[in-house]
């Protein structure tokens, strides 16, 4: 028979009931804990984030920096933590961020804000279906009045809409201030459906998420219409600057990104990014975020060009960062002290977080696009040989 594991009704986070839940893995698994067990902060303050614990897991954080942003909400010089336990990784980073600093920064904008809950309306028939879309245009300002009425924060600011078939497949677009708001914006389109359902009975039946909203996975219509934050950073490279720090020429470089872009559109790729993945996942895991929205949040596009006085300009476009500086992981005593290095933490702070981010992804994409290339005189390739020297933990 199964054994299950110890919970407790009244309070599932109090020091007893994790030893219990510690001494149900030595009895039951091959383990003996000791590392996984020692935290420094009181457990209670994990309520919401995570049922059943019984420790944490301890990852290597690191620094890097100092990344030199010119955005519109981060301004100035910032030291980054980033979790991982990839060697080499924050080397790489380092050495993007001095090539940003000795060309005068990267320039970050953001032009663009929505999460969204996506519900798929089902009807008899397309037609009825049809006249669903004219009926929801008309009745959108009631349907925003009632589904603002569940948050202080959350903004609706548009509902897009899909025809096929019988079915209205829809996208709720919230604003959603510093929270990264999956879950207002899910409470806040089911009371709009509910209002709806008792105002139009020709609705068969609706479903809350019809995936349309492609929550933790890549999409053609988050690249195109976002979720979270959009996000472009974007800086031009003097030849010399290049030259010194990446020893790759603007035409290699581009030439080089020609390639990459080329391979992207024959594997169907979500981006034509070295890997935004990387700086993105050990930002997460720092500062409290929903990991699995790396799923979004790595899709991209970059774009090169040569310059006409032959310097290097390079920029990348994130449609759909979700990150939060308020509510979620990022309150959790070590996530938050990441967040406080940065000056990150708490309200009105999500879009200077989300400039860094992208001022981030920059920087070891520059690193990582140079240290591919093979040297024709020493046939040595950077990519590997700092892999060698730095990433052999074995």
């Amino acid at each position: 028979m199964s054994k299950k594991i110890p919970r407790s009704n009244e309070n599932d986070y109090s020091a007893d009931i994790i030893a219990q839940r510690q001494a149900f893995i030595e009895e039951n698994t091959p383990a003996k804990l000791h590392h996984t067990r020692q935290f420094s902060f009181d457990p209670e303050e994990m309520s919401g984030n995570i049922e059943n614990i019984f420790g944490v897991a301890q990852i290597p954080i690191g620094l890097a920096g100092p990344l030199l942003v010119n955005g519109e909400h981060a301004k100035g010089e910032f030291y980054v933590p980033m979790a991982t336990v990839e060697g080499t990784m924050l080397a790489s980073y380092n050495r993007g961020m001095k090539v940003i600093r000795e060309s005068g920064g990267v320039i970050t904008t953001v032009s663009g804000e929505a999460m969204q809950r996506a519900p798929t309306f089902v009807f008899p028939s397309a037609r009825e279906a049809r006249d669903f879309c004219a009926w929801l245009k008309q009745n959108y300002e009631q349907i925003k009045a009632v589904a603002e009425t569940t948050t202080s924060v959350g903004k609706l600011n548009e509902i897009e809409q899909y025809h096929a078939h019988n079915m209205v497949f829809t996208r709720f677009d919230y604003s959603t201030g510093d929270a990264a708001g999956q879950n207002m914006t899910s409470r806040a389109t089911f009371a709009a459906c509910e209002w709806i359902v008792t105002q139009y009975p020709q609705l068969s039946h609706y479903l809350l998420s019809g995936s349309f909203d492609t929550e933790k996975r890549t999409s053609s219509v988050n690249l195109l219409k976002g979720r979270g934050k959009r996000v472009t950073a974007e800086i031009t490279i003097p030849r010399d600057v290049m030259l010194r720090n990446l020893r790759i020429t603007p035409p290699q470089m581009h030439y080089g990104q020609g390639i990459s872009t080329l391979a992207a559109l024959l594997t169907n790729s979500s981006n034509n990014a070295a890997h935004p993945a990387n700086g993105l996942a050990a930002l997460y895991l720092a500062t409290g975020q929903d990991i699995a929205n790396i799923g979004e949040s790595n899709q991209c596009t970059t774009y090169n060009k040569v310059t006409r006085d032959g310097d290097y300009y390079f920029s990348i476009t994130m449609p759909a960062i979700i990150m939060a500086t308020y509510g979620g992981g990022t309150a959790l005593p070590t996530q938050r002290e990441c967040l406080e290095i940065m000056d990150c933490f708490g309200k009105d702070k999500a879009h200077k977080l989300a400039e860094i981010a992208a001022g981030l992804v920059l920087a070891g994409e520059l690193s990582l696009g140079a240290a591919t290339r093979v040297d024709k005189e020493t046939r040595k390739n950077e990519w590997v040989d700092a892999h060698e020297r730095l990433g052999r933990n074995r």
